[in-house]
């Protein structure tokens, strides 16, 4: 269910569908998974377009399936040979509803995520696009590369060879298949040897309106890092940050504090917290979190694609200091609003430059706003997409 939009897949489609609704008619059909997805579900069937009396959604249509079926789905997907991202996602009960929608005629469909993707296997409608947030084969790649646990480097084996033949059998399937990052894209391309044609890129996208410039009134020189803290990407990121680059930035600058915002912090990121590191859980206004951090830090080094929080602080100036994953995928060269880091010495370096140096600061940050307002707004994503649609349904 795409709201509300916090994070990932659900701010992406709420996003996308509020700068094109004024100009289509869209048609939603998503899983719900709780009760809460249900009254979220009622609550998009009656949101309209800003300043207009026309419904966001024409339709809205879900299928239950709790989350106790698709962990179910997901053990049995043990002894298959779907990836078990894609298992948990099983159901006949949505495929039923899916063959049923399909009767009627649409000008494009829009099918966001392998997840969805495995619903039209062997039956894929000719203007059919499917929309993948990352190249999942390249995520779980890192996870088994990283993983020091021989259980846990053996699971992401066994994903990784999932998703990563699932890819190959699906991508072909789509006349059209977009991703977010460059990265992902180069990847895509040698593993399922699609033509480029078949392959666009569609930048992940930032509400340049939420999240615009404001005045940072903090006392303390502050480092912020926001994500899902039940994310293993991101648990990992902040676990590396805080032991071995924050000690050498707080030798540097003592009164230094690190900020970790982000719902559903797990024990193994509350332990972090100590004078100098603070985890506030969920913020509901994240441009407050922003405004106040004189530079957003994104260590990951598990994932692929590109990352809302780097996008949201380069829309607000804020500079960024990041790893190679999720920086080759925004396809900018490092210091246009993110600058790039190797390795944990350089990251901390780089970190305590912008921080003692409020004139670098300010040109890193404002030449990521720039590039926002040109290639990363909501507004501006959108219309690629909308081109995209235009060229599958008319050819």
């Amino acid at each position: 269910m795409p709201y509300p939009p916090y994070r990932g897949d659900k701010l992406k489609i709420f996003n996308l569908a509020k700068q094109l609704a004024p100009h289509h008619e869209l048609h939603l059909l998503t899983i719900a998974e709780s009760h809460e997805d249900i009254a979220y579900g009622e609550q998009l069937k009656s949101m309209r377009v800003e300043g207009s009396d026309k419904l966001l959604f024409a339709r809205v249509d879900w299928v239950y399936r709790p989350l106790v079926k698709s962990y179910v789905s997901a053990l049995l997907g043990l002894f298959g040979s779907k990836p078990l991202q894609l298992a948990f996602f099983q159901s006949r009960a949505f495929k039923k509803r899916l063959d049923q929608t399909l009767l009627q005629p649409f000008d494009a469909i829009h099918v966001q995520h392998l997840r969805m993707g495995q619903y039209l296997d062997k039956k894929v409608p000719n203007n059919a696009v499917l929309d993948l947030p990352d190249a999942f084969s390249l995520y779980w790649k890192r996870r088994m590369e990283n993983a020091k646990n021989p259980v846990l480097r053996i699971f992401n084996r066994l994903e990784y060879k999932r998703m990563h033949n699932w890819e190959q059998r699906l991508l072909p399937q789509f006349r059209l298949n977009l991703v977010c990052s460059v990265e992902d894209r180069n990847h895509l391309l040698q593993t399922c040897q699609l033509p480029e044609s078949r392959l666009g890129f569609l930048p992940n996208g930032v509400d340049d309106q939420a999240f615009s410039p404001k005045a940072n009134h903090s006392q303390r020189p502050t480092v912020l890092f926001t994500g899902n803290m039940d994310y293993a990407p991101n648990i990992d990121a902040v676990q590396w940050f805080a032991e071995e680059i924050w000690p050498q930035i707080t030798a540097n600058l003592p009164r230094a504090e690190f900020v970790i915002a982000g719902q559903r912090p797990v024990s193994a990121v509350r332990a972090l917290a100590s004078d100098s590191i603070r985890v506030v859980g969920f913020v509901e206004d994240l441009s407050e979190a922003y405004a106040q951090a004189h530079v957003l830090v994104s260590p990951l080094r598990l994932g692929a694609g590109t990352q809302n929080k780097v996008l949201e602080a380069m829309s607000m100036g804020v500079p960024v200091v990041c790893t190679s994953v999720g920086f080759f995928g925004l396809g900018i060269a490092s210091g246009n609003g993110v600058v790039l880091a190797s390795d944990s010495n350089e990251f901390a370096q780089l970190v305590l430059e912008i921080l003692k140096e409020p004139r670098k600061a300010k040109e890193i940050g404002a030449k990521g706003y720039e590039l926002v307002q040109t290639r990363f707004a909501w507004r501006v994503v959108a219309k690629q997409l909308e081109a995209f649609f235009t060229g599958i349904s008319t050819h």
